[in-house]
């Protein structure tokens, strides 16, 4: 008898006998019985792939359509480089000079593979080519989002899986972050602390630890022979298009980290810039997602230590970039899904807050309500995110609209030269300007600092080191256009305030474009950031984007018989 017993125990076990896991998850749990009194698998509970990718899939076509530039540094450090391997012309500026070399081109011709076809099947419509990286952009997305979805449904469950699925899909800030041509919105690979953005390890650096402790020969091999590899080709790429030997990665570390660093050019912000960023585009998702560390025992008894391995970068890079006195709002988009993550756990741990922890299968009247909270919870995030989406999409679009209407106007006639003043920073691409225009020329509105120059092929084209592009944020004299006779377009953002606006001459230029554009600085804050009904068109304030042609001088000559 008792050599029989432990015959069995030696045995391995069987399906129906699991042995005793190594952390406890909820796909360790007793099958539930479904309504029709079937015992639910563990696969029958997890969401299906076609489930997330059909979702993701058609919100991030959605953002790839309708998005907006959010920030300059977009625009002049990624689709101007691009622009000018696509067609040889375009912005550069101080980052891509080969004296400084802080951007890689390996990110821009991982985009060109895209982009380089879809300039040949749209070879006149530049702006089809835009929205073509855009939509390969929101692929990639989809496709890492997906794939983050299925894992939390496979180890923790689908309603866990469920709510981040939503969240992902319709929180604004992963709306936008989606479809944003930067390094740091797919920083949250690890292939991102090689194409150009170090400070991205942060954001797997736990995994990366937890991952070496298991196992640590195969984890360590795999990752240093990725990373050699593609070190060894991002130095390559570098030496292609800057012709000389340097690493941009190594270049910007010194620069920014090494040697002090010099990003206070360019504006300082608080200690709180990212939590008021982070409530903007999350709202309440967002303080769900900083309550995930005060529910710490719930979360390691239900999720096991993995979960919170999983989103302790998030407090580990708030923390980092809040020291910094540099703050940008794309700084957090590595972050962003670990938001959406950490936020869906505490909203399915409602019910665990008032369940008695002896009782797991309480079904007192506190434990329904708080399982009838959880859905209320999710519909109130995504009522405010899309609040937030429509409002910034109706606020900030005209710039795009603008520059696509300049397509109508050939008939100003080839090598037209369009002139921008103080909404450079706003200039949506050289996508958006059709070849007609020769050159797109900055105007001094009273900006002093430093802005981007056309690439210069007689001086090399990447691989310049133009005299004039410097990293101190120091203007030069030859960025302006001086003979303003020489503009045959203008574009120019007239608001309410006491300044003089050249489109007003009504004798040297005639609008052919004016749109609506949200004035932030005198619409109020509640109003601006969320779309209230009724309230949003009545308590804003709105001023006009244009675009404006010059008015062709012509000596009337009366012919008499």
């Amino acid at each position: 008898m008792s050599f029989s017993t432990r015959q069995r125990r030696s045995m391995p076990s069987n399906s129906s006998q699991p042995s005793k896991p190594e952390s406890y998850t909820k796909a360790d749990k007793p099958g539930r019985s479904s309504s029709n009194g079937r015992e639910e698998s563990g696969n029958d509970r997890g969401l299906a792939w076609f489930t997330a990718l059909f979702a993701l899939g058609m919100v991030r076509y959605m953002s790839a359509t309708t998005n907006i530039i959010h920030d300059c540094d977009e625009v002049f450090n990624y689709w101007e480089p691009l622009h000018y391997l696509l067609y040889k012309s375009g912005f550069q500026t101080w980052e891509y000079s080969s004296r400084f070399a802080l951007r890689s081109y390996l990110y821009i011709i991982f985009h060109e593979v895209v982009g380089q076809p879809a300039s040949w099947l749209f070879a006149y419509e530049k702006v089809r080519v835009f929205y073509a990286v855009r939509i390969f952009l929101g692929l990639l997305s989809v496709i890492s989002d997906a794939t983050l979805v299925i894992a939390v449904s496979r180890k923790y469950g689908k309603y866990l899986a469920f709510y981040t699925l939503a969240m992902l899909c319709l929180a604004s800030g992963c709306f936008f972050a989606s479809t944003i041509y930067f390094v740091t919105a797919v920083a949250v690979a690890a292939v991102g602390v090689i194409l150009g953005w170090p400070f991205s390890i942060l954001a797997f650096l736990p995994v990366t630890l937890f991952s070496l402790s298991k196992q640590f020969k195969p984890a360590f091999l795999s990752g240093a022979v990725t990373s050699i590899a593609l070190l060894a080709l991002f130095i390559l790429v570098d030496y292609y298009y800057y012709q000389r030997w340097t690493s941009s990665v190594f270049n910007l570390l010194v620069h920014y980290v090494l040697g002090g660093g010099e990003s206070h050019f360019y504006g300082t912000e608080g200690p709180l810039f990212y939590l008021r960023n982070g409530f903007n585009n999350f709202n309440f998702c967002f303080i769900f997602a900083l309550l995930f560390l005060s529910i710490l025992p719930i979360v390691w008894r239900k999720y096991a230590p993995d979960l919170l391995i999983v989103v302790s970068p998030l407090y580990i890079w708030l923390a980092f970039m809040s020291l910094q006195s540099h703050k940008e709002e794309r700084f957090l988009y590595p972050v962003y899904p670990l938001v959406c993550l950490a936020a869906s756990a505490v909203i399915e741990s409602f019910p665990d807050l008032v369940r008695d922890k002896y009782s797991p299968y309480d079904k007192s009247t506190i434990v329904v309500i708080a399982k009838v909270l959880r859905p209320g919870a999710l519909c109130l995030i995504l009522c405010a995110s899309h609040a937030r989406t429509f409002s910034l999409i109706n606020g900030y679009a005209a710039p795009f609209e603008v520059y696509k209407i300049l397509d109508h106007y050939d008939d100003a006639g080839t090598g037209s030269v369009l002139c921008v003043g103080s909404e450079w920073h706003r200039f949506p691409s050289s996508f958006f300007v059709p070849d007609f225009v020769g050159e797109v020329r900055w105007i001094n509105d009273g900006f002093q600092g430093l802005l981007p120059f056309p690439f210069n092929a007689t001086l090399g084209g990447t691989s310049a080191a133009p005299p004039y592009l410097n990293n101190k944020n120091k203007a030069s004299h030859e960025q302006y256009l001086e003979d303003l006779q020489a503009c045959s377009f203008l574009v120019e953002l007239q608001l309410d305030r006491p300044y003089h606006y050249r489109g007003n001459d009504l004798s040297t230029w005639e609008a052919v474009a004016a749109l609506p554009y949200l004035d932030r600085e005198l619409s109020p804050a509640k109003y601006r950031s969320f779309f209230i009904p009724y309230l949003w068109e009545q308590k804003n304030v709105f001023g006009t984007y244009k675009l404006l042609k010059r008015i062709v001088k012509t000596e009337m000559i009366e012919i008499t018989s």
